[in-house]
């Protein structure tokens, strides 16, 4: 079970989407496309990651990453972690000039930025290589979708992270209802634990490390709904949307969320589950390991529920590993990435508390296996969720920075749960930010 908190991952999918990102793209547009520069220095082959988990993440990682033995001929790697907190200006001012790695995680829309300045060496070559060996194969279904462009893939999937349903069983049995399995069901169980003063649906919408605008999102999704058509443009506006806000809004009326969440971060829901003053919500993989007390053996992983249009759906972030242009070597590069994906899988079997693994070998050891919500994440819930594409598509592409962890996407969800906004008022202002940022 992951032990990333909730406001990690806010932050580490928001790239050069945020109010100060200025700066960031500034240093994208003036990126040069030569090759060989910071990568190629002394020989090596430099592999960035973040820390995707708890403290015992990175020292492993770069453990596995030096143990690296390359052919003849090939270069040796080099480790380093990069912070979240700046890390898209730390990104984007390395490659501006040539400094930056040959290989690296990062945000998980950030090599399809980075593909638009022509930095990504596209993994298409590698990912041939990885069918004749069987590689391929070991990979979640669908997981290699979210990386298609049209000109080619633009990262491998590594740590995926999605957003799903979290209960509280001892608290749902004290107010004498029932774990949800639709939206129905699941204001009937809101209602009966408002009845023993606890509310029934945790969100986190500060302006600063809130994320109930992927909350927001995860529903649309729920209802066969989302943010972008077939043709990767805004379409917000839709009754598939209004419909899924409404059961939102019901419940805000209806007092099953707490009136403080316009000031939560996800520290504070967390505090919120920890305290036992809330009993439901959509929230991280990992989040038993982020409460406190008694509670950690309380929460229980639910079912995907059926939405009122009967559909079955939930938000996820396919997080990956990119490759670029500026390598000592691209045939090293891919090199050591075979490597490094025969052999990351103790980052899940030692409990790193990284995310989901996107092998499918790493999910069947027993180690993994012996969480039963690892297993219903895996079998359950990753083969129903979608990305940020939905409902238009799956692959990701750079216009989705416009929605990923963005001033609009909170602004949004605020109007909503503050009734400031109708849903189709809301949506109506979304869409017309986004256009206006399309076009810009």
């Amino acid at each position: 079970m992951s032990t990333s908190t909730s406001a990690s991952a806010f932050s580490r999918r928001g790239f050069l989407s945020l109010a100060g990102a200025g700066l960031a793209t500034a240093a994208l547009a003036a990126c040069s496309s030569g090759g060989g520069g910071g990568s190629g220095s002394g020989g090596t082959l430099k592999f960035w990651n973040m820390p995707w988990g708890g403290t015992a993440f990175n020292p492993l990682d770069k453990k596995i990453t030096l143990a690296y033995k390359p052919e003849k001929g090939l270069p040796a790697a080099t480790y380093q972690a990069i912070q979240w907190a700046n890390f898209n200006q730390t990104f984007a001012s390395a490659i501006a000039s040539n400094t930056g790695p040959a290989v690296s995680s990062g945000g998980g829309t950030q090599a399809f930025k980075f593909a638009t300045e022509d930095k990504i060496a596209y993994a298409d070559n590698l990912i041939e290589t990885w069918k004749s060996n069987g590689l391929y194969d070991d990979f979640l279904p669908g997981t290699f979708d979210a990386m298609k462009t049209d000109k080619g893939y633009v990262a491998i999937p590594y740590n995926l992270d999605m957003r799903v349903l979290w209960y509280n069983k001892a608290l749902l049995e004290k107010a004498g209802t029932e774990a949800p399995t639709d939206w129905q069901s699941y204001l009937d169980a809101a209602a009966a634990l408002k009845k023993i003063g606890v509310y029934g649906f945790s969100l986190s919408s500060a302006s600063s490390n809130g994320n109930s605008f992927q909350t927001l999102t995860g529903v649309l999704i729920n209802n066969g709904g989302g943010l972008f058509d077939e043709e990767q443009k805004p379409n917000c506006v839709t009754q598939t949307n209004i419909e899924a806000l409404d059961w939102v809004v019901e419940m805000v009326k209806k007092g099953y969320v707490d009136p403080g969440n316009l000031g939560y971060s996800s520290t504070n829901t967390n505090t919120q589950w920890s305290n036992r003053t809330c009993a439901m919500g959509i929230d991280v993989p990992g989040l038993p390991a982020n409460v406190t007390g008694p509670v950690q053996q309380e929460l229980a992983l639910g079912d995907p529920l059926v939405s009122a249009a009967g559909k079955k759906g939930a938000l996820y972030f396919p997080n990956n590993i990119m490759m670029y242009k500026n390598t000592p070597s691209q045939k090293g590069s891919e090199a050591f990435l075979t490597y490094y994906y025969k052999n990351m899988a103790p980052l899940w079997t030692q409990s790193t508390g990284i995310g989901l693994p996107p092998l499918k070998s790493i999910a069947e050891t027993s180690e993994f296996k012996k969480n039963p919500a690892n297993v219903k994440l895996i079998e359950v819930w990753q083969p129903i969720c979608k990305t940020w594409a939905a409902p238009g598509g799956t692959a990701l592409f750079a216009n989705i920075s416009l929605v990923d962890s963005t001033p609009a996407m909170t602004t949004w969800a605020q109007q909503i749960l503050s009734l400031k906004q109708t849903p189709k008022e809301a949506l109506t202002a979304l869409q017309s930010t986004l256009m206006s940022q399309l076009k810009s």
